[in-house]
């Protein structure tokens, strides 16, 4: 199982991620997940496919935004309800998330 390509065609451009929990502001440039963006911020999340979407390990909720779902997990419900998202694929479809980091 892969990653979902986005159903929308939505583009890969830069978003920011605020890190309720943390309280940094991450800017996730272009062809880089959330999840190594986090990371590389000094965050650290649970992951462990890392870049298919399938395992769930990264599922993590989100306070405002809309997330992109590229995954190939969530069911139908669970990403119109958008409030989690998998961080090692997904992005957003507003140019902010905050996310329980």
């Amino acid at each position: 199982m892969t990653a979902s390509p986005d159903p929308a065609g939505g583009a890969d451009t830069a978003i920011e991620v605020e890190l309720a929990l943390s309280g940094r502001t991450v800017t996730v440039p272009p062809g880089t997940s959330i999840l190594s963006a986090v990371e590389e911020a000094g965050v650290g999340v649970l992951s462990s496919c890392r870049e298919g979407g399938t395992c769930g390990t990264c599922e993590t909720p989100v306070l405002d935004g809309v997330p992109e779902h590229r995954d190939s997990l969530l069911t139908e419900r669970e990403r119109a309800a958008g409030d989690t998202m998998l961080i090692c694929v997904s992005r957003a479809r507003t140019p902010r998330l905050v996310l329980e980091l």
